[in-house]
């Protein structure tokens, strides 16, 4: 990941209703959420809504898919796990050792409903 990259992504998550956003898309799993879902959950307007989850879309923390007339989120769990690598790539100046293990990589589960 360039650098450029992981300052779009962490700017993007540096806002307190992104962030939310985000690890609601996370816990989702990879079915995600609905629009709706999201905002049902979050108590976000429309407009505000759609505007947070364009900025995290911007930097590929999220992607969305239409299912006729409902919108569907998902976390990028491969993004994301590449920016937890980039952070962590120089963690105790490169030493494997277990005391200073990268962060593990998330995989997405399925969402029970």
């Amino acid at each position: 990941m360039k650098s450029t990259d992981a300052l779009a992504c962490l700017n993007a998550l540096a806002q307190e209703h992104r962030l939310n956003l985000f690890r609601l898309l996370v816990q989702a799993g990879e079915d995600g959420m609905a629009v709706g879902e999201l905002a049902a959950a979050t108590g976000l307007a429309g407009a505000t809504l759609t505007n947070h989850l364009h900025i995290l879309r911007r930097a590929g923390l999220v992607s969305d898919e239409r299912r006729g007339r409902v919108i569907q989120c998902r976390a990028n769990y491969p993004q994301m796990n590449t920016l937890l690598g980039f952070l962590t790539e120089n963690c105790c100046a490169g030493s494997a050792t277990a005391d200073c293990a990268p962060a593990s990589t998330c995989k997405p589960a399925g969402r029970s409903r």
